[in-house]
C-alpha cells in the first residue's frame, strides 16, 4: 500500500505542475526553483513533515523534498553552530544526494552516447 500512495503522492504533484508548465508562461527552471522554495516554506511552517511522512517516497522524491531537505539541514546547523550554519547545513544535508547526481549522471553519459540536437 505504501508503494500506490507514493505513487498517487508524487504522480499528483507531477501532475499540478505540468498544469502549472501547460497553463503559465514560466520556464521550467523557474517552476524547478518555486518547487523547492515551496518546500522549504512548507518545512518551515511545519506542514512538510507530517505530509512526507503520510505519502513516503512520493513526497520525499521530488523537488519540493529537496527543498525541505535543505531547509531541515539549514535549521540543524543553525541550531548547533549558530549563524554559519545558515550557509553551511544546506549543503551538508543534500550533498549526498547531489554527488550521486552527479557521478550517476557522468557514468550514464559514458555508457549511453548522448546526441545534441
Amino acid at each position: 500500500m505504501n508503494y500506490i500512495l507514493a505513487f498517487v503522492v508524487g504522480g499528483l504533484i507531477c501532475v499540478a505542475v505540468q498544469i502549472l508548465m501547460d497553463n503559465t508562461k514560466l520556464l521550467p527552471g523557474r517552476i524547478m526553483v518555486i518547487l523547492v522554495c515551496l518546500g522549504a516554506v512548507l518545512g518551515a511552517v511545519g506542514i512538510y513533515e507530517p505530509f512526507s511522512k503520510w505519502a513516503g517516497a512520493g513526497a520525499t522524491v521530488p523537488l519540493l523534498g529537496f527543498g525541505n531537505t535543505l531547509w531541515k539541514g539549514m535549521k540543524e546547523a543553525i541550531d548547533k553552530e549558530g549563524f554559519i550554519g545558515l550557509f553551511k547545513g544546506g549543503f551538508t544535508a543534500c550533498s549526498v544526494g547531489v554527488s550521486a547526481a552527479l557521478i550517476f549522471g557522468y557514468a550514464a553519459s559514458l555508457i549511453f552516447k548522448p546526441k545534441m540536437k
